[in-house]
C-alpha cells in the first residue's frame, strides 16, 4: 500500500484508473475517498502489525490522531462510502487475523484472543462464529481454508 501524486492537466483519468486497477491499485480523487483509504491502511496495520500492541489503544483515537479529523466525521464518511461501520470492518479484520492465527498453529485461543485484546476465547468464539457461521475450532479442523485478502473485506 503507496501512494503517487499526479501533478498534471493533460491526465486522461479514465484511462489512468483503469491501468492501475490492473495492477491492483485504485485511483483516489476525492477527500473523501481519501479518509476512507487512510482508515483502511491504519485498520490493517492496527490489527495486523506490532504484535497486538496497537489493539491496546482505543481506535477512535488512535484514527483520530493519524487522520487528523475528529472520529464523528472520519466514522460518517467511511460507513457513507462504504456502507458498513469502522468497527464492522475492524471485526473483519481481527477475524481474518484470528484464521491467519490458527492457520500458524503456534497459539492457542486464548492467546490469540488476548493478543487481539478480546475480553476471552469466549468472546472471541462468538464473534468469529458470527462473522464466518463456523466456530474457530470448526475452522481449525476444516481442510478449506476460507482466508480473505485483508485489503478486501467488506
Amino acid at each position: 500500500m503507496g501512494k503517487a501524486v499526479v501533478e498534471s492537466s493533460n491526465i486522461n483519468y479514465s484511462l489512468l484508473n483503469s491501468e492501475l486497477k490492473k495492477i491492483g491499485f485504485q485511483l483516489i480523487q476525492s477527500k473523501s475517498e481519501l479518509i476512507v483509504e487512510q482508515v483502511k491502511i491504519l485498520i490493517i496495520e492496527y490489527v495486523h502489525h506490532n504484535n497486538g500492541e496497537n489493539l491496546k489503544t482505543n481506535l477512535s483515537g488512535y484514527l483520530s490522531a493519524k487522520i487528523g479529523y475528529e472520529y464523528s466525521y472520519i466514522s460518517t464518511v467511511f460507513s457513507k462510502a462504504e456502507h458498513q461501520t469502522i468497527e464492522k470492518y475492524l471485526i473483519l479484520q481481527k477475524i481474518e487475523r484470528v484464521k491467519e492465527l490458527i492457520d500458524y498453529n503456534e497459539l492457542n485461543f486464548s492467546e490469540i484472543a488476548f493478543n487481539l485484546n478480546y475480553s476471552s476465547a469466549a468472546h472471541l468464539s462468538k464473534q468469529f462464529k458470527e462473522t464466518t457461521g463456523i466456530t474457530p475450532t470448526d475452522y481449525k479442523k476444516s481442510k478449506q481454508k476460507d482466508r480473505n485478502t485483508i485489503d478486501n473485506l467488506q
